[in-house]
């Protein structure tokens, strides 16, 4: 599956497993944008959750 991660001014499109956890895709999401892991905050937008790091994409239903 590919999930859409959107900043300020640039949106990308990571492709995961739903058995990937949050921490995994931020540590893709840091290839991408340099951006160390510890700063980054993943929200789902359809709930305004903060996702866990420590849970999987199905875990928290993305």
């Amino acid at each position: 599956m590919y999930i859409r991660v959107k900043r300020s001014k640039t949106t990308y499109f990571i492709q995961c497993d739903p058995t990937e956890t949050t921490l995994d895709i931020k540590q893709k999401l840091h290839t991408l944008i340099d951006q160390p892991v510890n700063d980054q905050r993943l929200i789902l937008m359809s709930t305004g959750d903060i996702l866990e790091d420590s849970k999987t994409l199905a875990d928290q239903k993305v």
